[in-house]
């Protein structure tokens, strides 16, 4: 988030709660009301206030600490600045993370008093995740009857005496309620694999019932749901299209009869301390993009996806500033220590606040897999209480070295565009004066840049894709989708250090400015799929050719691997099988599996629709061919022309933000036309003048706020 804002102020996480109670009350001065009288704020918050108090109604103030008091604060700042009714919806209640760490902690200390007889563990893995994770397992042993429901074998099962194994979610029925009014079906999309039996399905059993968990959902939804519908059909009409859909919205909204006193912020504002010291040094714990808590690390497409920010894959580490590490005398790689922690490598990180160390949480897992297991290191027993609630940062720590390294994968190294307009930028103010701005160079391209080859002309079907790189937050959501589409191996760390991963779409991270707090700018990078395209001329055998319909496409089966064709590439997406990764050879000596991706259960997860690529051969980006090629025939049987965004590629159907728009470009009418008329549209090196069907717009930034 950080990342991707307009204005990012670096604070340390001590010093939060001191800048929204100095909001408040500059709020509160500024329209009339009471003020206290607080520690001064380590940032100039006047200027904020104004342009809040400006946007009263449309603007948001939001915390991701676990802090209450400091939750009161911004609850305080959201009333004066009219936000409850207009962006914060009072009547749509979001239903997820409800957990109350105050009862767990209570529950805990009855079990290590004796006090419970009976506990059944569904979905969750105390035994890794608790911070007091070892006196939950004392605790767990005290009890008489311990029931663990888990999908896989994990570190809490050690301790059960029952072990009743849940289906896979996609093996399962089951619904959902995210928000009020919006409920979600899910059904099964493959028999149970193993001798498994629905969660829900055994607290049937053990209540005395002998329906099936279906039956029972589809009888609670004809009681609860049904009555809700507004056409008038039968029950089974209603529910074999909820099924289909997957979605039933009710419109239902909840009480919004608030009130808001602000005794509680008054309160809070009269007690506020001043900020640790300026000196010292905090951590914050935090879960990161791919592994999260750590649930679903056992996961290789999740353990080799890079960080947003950093880049890194395969570990967790110590993110340190530029300015501290050279202060502290830290290179990249050597191994330290966190307040006693175990020892993790130093990364030094750009933009990271300058006293304040950072480590990712869900690693170091010791019972999930192969992928998973020996991991980084487990950092959950660092996580502190505040009044009953977790406190995901620590003050005043200290970090020293413990000698050794520890490679860190990363799948960029170079991190400056070195004055190249690979990713071209403009602010608000010039953008609406001059829709071009940022984007001056490509009229000249256009002017100037001759070639000696005849343009490819494309009857029909011309495929590509525009990227909006203002709407692009660098999530790496398409970089997961396409290696679950397209079967793109999992090489594991000791070949990404090698700069050996298979991904055919990355997203390029460039820093800009001081190194202590550059601007960050993005950029997913594919295959081009040029019509003057270098790979194509210089293969020997001709395994890299161009269709009709604008696609560089790849024959597999004709590849020799001279990769010719990866140095002729401008854009570096061409990837090498050095090894076989996915089982594809008949020569098993050739496989190299870090991840166990070859297993025959593991290898249920490859797309039947895709080649699986042995070693020796290129591969890269097809622009989803396959999804194209059944887009067209399901064209052909209906007896129509394709329809506009009726072919989407994994990365587009991934993407949650609409950044990416792919279809047919002799379609003038249709959205990535559009897009490529747009004056923001550029390519990529498009001075080289080998005529990308990919398309980027410009970023427009708001720096006049």
């Amino acid at each position: 988030t950080g990342s991707n804002a307009d204005h990012r102020v670096q604070l340390k996480p001590s010093q939060q709660k001191l800048v929204v109670a100095n909001l408040l009350n500059e709020l509160r001065g500024k329209t009339g009301m009471d003020t206290a009288s607080l520690p001064a704020s380590p940032v100039d918050v006047e200027k904020l206030a104004d342009e809040l108090l400006q946007h009263k109604g449309k603007s948001l103030i939001v915390s991701g600490s676990n802090d209450a008091e400091e939750q009161m604060l911004v609850n305080a700042v959201n009333h004066l600045l009219e936000s409850y009714g207009n962006t914060i919806l009072t009547d749509v209640h979001t239903k997820i993370r409800q957990a109350d760490d105050a009862r767990m902690s209570a529950l805990v200390a009855e079990m290590n008093d004796g006090k419970v007889d009976g506990i059944i563990i569904f979905d969750v893995n105390p035994a890794y995740d608790y911070p007091e994770r070892e006196k939950f397992i004392e605790g767990l042993k005290k009890v008489g009857l311990s029931v663990a429901m888990p999908v896989l074998d994990d570190e809490t099962t050690s301790y059960v005496k029952f072990i009743c194994p849940d289906h896979h979610y996609l093996e399962a029925w089951n619904d959902f309620e995210p928000v009020t009014g919006y409920y979600s079906l899910a059904q099964p999309a493959i028999r149970p694999i193993f001798k498994t039996r629905a969660a829900q399905e055994s607290l049937l059993r053990w209540s005395g019932s002998t329906a099936d968990f279906r039956t029972y959902m589809a009888g609670v939804w004809e009681q609860k749901m049904f009555a809700k519908a507004t056409a008038e059909i039968s029950f089974t009409e209603f529910w074999n299209k909820k099924v289909h859909d997957g979605v039933f919205e009710t419109g239902e909204k909840e009480s919004t009869n608030y009130s808001f006193t602000n005794d509680a912020s008054s309160a809070v504002l009269s007690n506020i301390k001043d900020a640790s010291s300026e000196e010292t040094i905090d951590l914050v714990l935090y879960t990161n993009v791919s592994i999260g808590s750590g649930k679903h690390a056992n996961n290789p497409w999740l353990q080799e996806l890079p960080d947003p920010v950093s880049k890194a894959c395969w570990d967790n580490y110590v993110a340190i500033s530029p300015r501290l590490a050279n202060e502290l005398n830290l290179k990249n790689e050597e191994l330290v220590s966190v307040n006693g922690a175990p020892a993790l490598p130093v990364l030094i990180q750009p933009g990271q606040q300058y006293k304040t160390l950072a480590i990712a949480l869900g690693y170091g897992r010791e019972k999930a897999g192969v992928p998973a297991n020996g991991v980084g290191q487990n950092l959950y027993g660092f996580i502190g209480n505040d009044a009953g609630n977790k406190k995901y940062w620590l003050g005043d720590v200290s970090i020293s070295a413990t000698g050794g390294k520890l490679a860190v994968a990363l799948t960029q190294s170079h991190h400056s565009m070195e004055g190249r307009a690979l990713i071209r930028e403009t602010s608000l103010e010039a953008y609406l004066e001059d829709p071009q701005s940022g984007n001056e160079m490509r009229l000249w391209i256009q002017d100037h840049l001759k070639s000696m080859y005849p343009k490819a002309e494309f009857d029909g079907l011309h495929w590509g894709m525009a990227i909006d790189l203002n709407v692009c937050t660098g999530c790496n959501a398409c970089v997961v989708a396409c290696s679950a589409e397209n079967n793109v191996p999992v090489v594991g760390k000791e070949q990404v250090i090698m700069a050996r991963e298979m991904h055919w779409i990355r997203i390029d991270r460039y820093y800009k400015g001081d190194p202590d707090n550059p601007e960050v700018l993005r950029q997913p990078v594919m295959c081009q799929h040029c019509d003057n395209a270098p790979c194509e001329n210089v293969c020997p055998v001709a395994a890299t050719t161009h269709s009709n319909e604008g696609l560089n496409q790849m024959a597999y089966n004709r590849c020799i691997g001279t990769r010719y064709c990866n140095n002729n590439c401008p854009y570096k997406v061409r990837r090498f099988n050095f090894y076989d990764y996915t089982g594809a050879d008949a020569l098993k000596g050739n496989r190299y599996d870090p991840a166990e991706m070859t297993t025959d259960l593991r290898r249920m997860v490859l797309n039947p629709d895709v080649t699986v690529r042995a070693k020796g051969v290129i591969e890269k980006c097809s622009f989803c061919v396959q999804r194209i090629q059944d887009k067209k025939l399901k064209a052909k049987t209906e007896n129509r022309m394709l329809r506009d965004g009726e072919v989407v590629p994994a990365c587009a159907q991934a993407c949650p933000a609409d950044a990416i728009v792919f279809g047919n470009l002799n379609d003038k009418e249709s959205m990535v036309s559009k897009y490529f008329a747009d004056q923001r549209n550029y390519h990529l090196l498009e001075e080289l003048h080998v005529l990308p069907s990919v398309g980027y717009l410009t970023k427009v930034k708001n720096k006049t706020v």
